[in-house]
């Protein structure tokens, strides 16, 4: 099914050191351009960033590394120090405006976390605006989420502080699809030997 990816890349990373939208792999590669090529590759016909630390220096780095933004847009979460519930719901708030079906919302701290896995969970979804899917790995569930239509109102109302949608989706119980053959879905919260700083 066609989605449009919500990237969540607001934070200001205060255990990374630095915000997750600037930092880079081991080659140099910024996380923020590989997890939007990652969203397009898997299926989904655009992506909107959503940006809040260090908003200016993460969109020069979409600007200088990806040539093609013809399908990407970047919101800025205003109250993002509020946590990722205002990052989630400031993209929601956005993508109601473009009319998609659904979102495919994902994190920019899950390095691992490929194509593949974003093409086997959108596979796997059912209708459109009623779909609410999710990637597991080993049974414990991830990301990306994808989130029919239908959800946005009951996500956006549940989303505070850093629980983002836990607290729906937990009431809700979304279709689970196992990827752990693909990925581990370990989200990275402190530097790793290699990590590059930002330029």
């Amino acid at each position: 099914m066609a989605a449009t990816g919500l990237l969540l890349a607001a934070g200001a990373g205060r255990r990374m050191g630095q915000p997750k939208a600037l930092v880079r792999d081991a080659t140099g590669r910024p996380w923020l351009t590989r997890v939007v090529r990652v969203l397009l590759a898997g299926g989904c016909d655009r992506v909107v960033v959503v940006l809040g630390a260090a908003a200016d220096e993460a969109e020069w780095l979409l600007a200088d590394g990806l040539p093609d933004l013809t399908r990407v847009d970047v919101v800025r979460a205003h109250d993002w120090q509020a946590g990722m519930g205002a990052s989630l719901r400031a993209g929601l708030d956005a993508l109601a405006e473009a009319g998609p079906d659904a979102a495919l919302v994902h994190l920019v701290d899950l390095p691992d976390v490929g194509a593949e896995v974003v093409a086997r969970v959108l596979a796997a979804a059912g209708p459109g605006a009623t779909t609410l899917a999710r990637a597991s790995y080993d049974g414990v569930p991830g990301h990306p989420v994808l989130l029919g239509r239908d959800h946005w109102a009951g996500v956006a109302d549940a989303a505070a502080g850093d629980q983002g949608a836990r607290h729906y989706l937990a009431a809700n119980a979304p279709t689970l699809v196992e990827c752990g053959d693909l990925a581990t879905g370990v989200d990275v919260d402190r530097p790793t030997p290699g990590q590059r700083a930002p330029h």
